[in-house]
């Protein structure tokens, strides 16, 4: 009988493959321009608890594919693509998205309710959502434990790929029996992913989905995109989406994977340091520009939007040797 796996798995297959992004029409290309130079006139984000200049890290978020994402959720409206991106860099100081902790998070992962372990069939991260190991009482940490696993399944994303891959497995324990969040709380959360990670979602696989889950569908319907509603699939054989190799068996794969919470979250904090830490450096050296591919950021791209000189590329080769 071979051991389980305990930490987070580093790749995709090898077949497994992102789509490849259409190109830009010309119309779009000049809406994205213009976006481009407004975010780079921003002199303050109107925050209500730190307002003030960009911080580098923003500028890093504020990615060409990041631009791109909100132009396409308001349908290419210049203007309100330009507010949503505002509205965002606002609400991430203000709800303290950057300030969230290993430590401060870690109580609500003790049970493994949330996993971060292989990727789909287009190289997209897997994350696992298991409401069955629910551990703690409703609080407002339970919902800054959904941003953070967002952010870090973000830094798990390969070259190429902007979307995650969600995998909810409704299925009872002897210690939980209604596995449904509540209205509320599924509203707010519902609200946070679609207003401030728009266009993040690639599919969402649901299972083991009991009649009480299936009202609280219903309920919250009203509030999902169209959008996201057609990326649901339920109670469908996740195999179609996921490498059998990458699926964990209780989502109907052959990885066998056991969840320790003292070997699992020291790892997935490792890679994750690694992965910001290359993305960040890969950044300075392209120029430390608003708009950088987020594809030469991960490691897929030799060159970013300002093709940085041989001195620059020779730091970018360092980083990606030493990653």
């Amino acid at each position: 009988m071979s051991t389980p796996l305990k930490t987070p798995i580093l790749a995709p297959t090898p077949t497994s493959l992102p789509k490849e992004h259409p190109a830009l029409t010309q119309e779009q290309q000049t809406k994205y321009t213009w976006l481009l130079n407004q975010a780079k006139s921003w002199t303050t984000i109107p925050s209500k608890s730190s307002p003030g200049p960009l911080t580098d890290s923003e500028r890093l978020w504020l990615t060409r594919e990041c631009l791109l994402r909100y132009l396409r959720a308001t349908k290419w409206h210049e203007a309100e693509s330009s507010k949503r991106l505002l509205d965002t860099l606002a609400w991430r100081r203000d709800y303290g998205v950057e300030g969230l902790t290993w430590e401060h998070i870690s109580p609500e992962n003790e049970t493994g309710k949330q996993i971060l372990l292989g990727y789909d069939k287009e190289g997209r991260p897997c994350h696992y959502l298991n409401p069955g190991r629910q551990n703690t009482d409703v609080s407002p940490r339970q919902t800054q434990h959904l941003v953070f696993m967002v952010e870090r399944v973000i830094e798990l994303m390969p070259g190429g790929v902007e979307t995650l891959a969600l995998l909810i497995n409704f299925k009872q324990s002897k210690h939980r029996s209604n596995t449904a969040p509540g209205i509320g709380q599924g509203r707010e959360v519902l609200g946070i992913l679609q207003t401030h990670y728009p266009e993040r979602l690639g599919k969402a696989l649901i299972i083991n989905v009991p009649w009480v889950v299936s009202g609280f569908f219903k309920l919250i319907r009203p509030f999902i995109d169209p959008l996201t509603r057609e990326k649901l699939i339920f109670n469908e054989d996740m195999r179609q989406y996921v490498p059998e190799e990458q699926l964990w068996t209780e989502f109907g794969g052959s990885l066998e994977f056991e969840y320790d919470h003292a070997t699992y979250w020291p790892a997935l904090r490792k890679l994750c340091a690694e992965r910001a830490g290359s993305r960040r450096q890969r950044w300075v050296a392209g120029g430390s520009q608003i708009g950088e591919h987020e594809d030469y950021l991960a490691g897929g791209k030799e060159m970013g939007v300002g093709a940085p000189s041989a001195a620059a590329a020779g730091q970018v080769e360092q980083v990606t040797e030493s990653s």
